[in-house]
Order: C-alpha cells, then structure tokens, then sequence
C-alpha cells in the first residue's frame, strides 16, 4: 500500500482515483472494495478486523479511495505504515451534502430494480448498507429516498477532524483539486503527466459510467436480465394456462347447457 485516499465520498474519491490510475498505482475504489474484498468488509462492518486482516486485503493493492476505506484510513495506515494520506474537502458542508443528496437520487433512479432482481445486486445491497449504518449511523441503503441530513453532516464533520487531527503531517497532503498535477505528484515522488488533470462523477454521473464499464455491475444487469426473461416467460405461461382453463370451463358449460 502507497496511497490512502482518506477524503470522505463526494469529495472527488473518482476522480482522485482516476488520477492515481494514471500515475500507474493499483487502486481499489468503492466498487473493487466491494468485487474483491466483499467477505472481508462485512466482516470487518459488523464484527471488526485487525491490523493483520487489512495488511493481507491490501498487500498487492498500489492505493485505496473511498467507502469503506476512507473510513478507515488509521487503521489501513497501521497495518501499511509508509503509506502516504491524500486528503480532501468540498469547499462547504453544504455543497457536500447537495452532492451526496444527488448522487443518492441517482443511485435510486438507476439501481433500484437491478439491485432486487439480481443476486449480485442484493449483495450489493446489503454491503452498501453495513456501510452507511457503521459510517454514518443510519440505518439505509443505496436505493433509499430519504437521507437523514444531520446525521450525515456530523459524520461528514467528525471525519473530516479526525483525518486533520490525527494523520501524520509528515504523511499528509491537503489536497485542492484547483492545483491540478503538481503537489500530487510531488507529494508522491511521481513524474508530472502531460494530459489535463481529470475531472469524474460530474454531476452524479458515475452511477452511468459504472453500469456501462464495471464488470460487477454489467453482471448485475446480466441477471436482471436472465431473471426478468424467466419471469416474463412465467407469467407468459400463466396466462395461457388460466387462459386454457377458462376456455375448457366455458366449453363445459356450453355443453351442459345444451344437453
């Protein structure tokens, strides 16, 4: 492990990510976590971990971004303990939660019937949900309309302290997406690439690149699929069989009206 990316979710997790993957690091976000390390963090969400637990998970992964992660940058940081924080805020709290409310209605637009048709997605489901419960300490989950304002906000505030508190300065680099390449790369003792620093998940849209490109989710579209055709083709046959049934009751009261 190089790199903790310990910014809470929408602070720029995706593109961070995007950037670390073209410096050349390895890095796990929220959905690898997940593709990965499912038993593990359900594990770690509703029992606990160890020191040694994470060394393992993490021992041929370059950095890591976002939840469940972020969450648990100390404790990653023990068991990886040359790893260097890059940390990152909104410019508000405000401007956090608009962005967290928004990524919320677009997760339940778009997700809400894969997650319950498919096996993965139910999987999914109820990982998300660990997650926010031991995070933020509401009991939800990804497809869920309603948010509970304050306690995500002092989630938001109680990690953001802690990551400004208690990481080692020496580790440590404050990240503005504004500077671009430079303190990034000097910070991690990489060459400067030569392409505009990148920018993801404007506007919530990384639920769309997601389900277009991550192989845990376009196998979770594949089952939907299997499983709608298979109920479709049921419900077909239901119908046709009631319809049978009718037609052959109707017959015998045909027949018992004319004789």
């Amino acid at each position: 492990m190089k790199v903790i990316v310990a910014g809470m979710s929408k602070t720029g997790t995706k593109t961070m990510t995007s950037a670390l993957v073209e410096l050349g690091f390895n890095v796990h976000d929220y959905m690898e976590h997940f593709e990965y390390f499912e038993k593990e963090w359900t594990q770690i969400l509703t029992s606990g971990g160890s020191t040694e637990l994470f060394r393992k998970m993490y021992e041929n992964v370059d950095a890591v971004s976002d939840l469940p992660a972020c969450a648990f940058w100390d404790e990653i940081l023990k068991a990886c303990p040359d790893s260097k924080i890059v940390f990152t805020m909104r410019e508000s709290e405000e401007k956090w939660w608009e962005s967290m409310k928004n990524q919320q209605a677009e997760n339940s637009s778009q997700l809400v019937n894969i997650m319950f048709l498919s096996p993965t997605g139910r999987r999914l489901f109820r990982y998300g949900s660990a997650i926010v419960k031991a995070v933020i300490g509401q009991d939800v989950n990804p497809t869920s309309k309603t948010l509970n304002e304050m306690l995500f906000k002092m989630a938001y505030r109680r990690h953001n302290a802690h990551v400004l508190q208690n990481a080692p300065k020496d580790q440590l680099l404050v990240f503005n997406f504004k500077d671009g390449w430079d303190p990034l790369c000097q910070f991690l003792g990489v060459p400067v690439p030569k392409i505009p620093f990148p920018h993801k998940n404007k506007n919530a849209s990384i639920t769309t690149e997601i389900l277009k490109t991550n192989k845990t989710a376009l196998r979770m579209q594949q089952e939907f699929k299997i499983i709608a055709i298979a109920a479709t083709c049921l419900a077909t046959f239901a119908l046709y069989k009631s319809y049978r049934i009718a037609r052959r009751l109707e017959w015998k009261s045909m027949f018992f009206s004319v004789t």
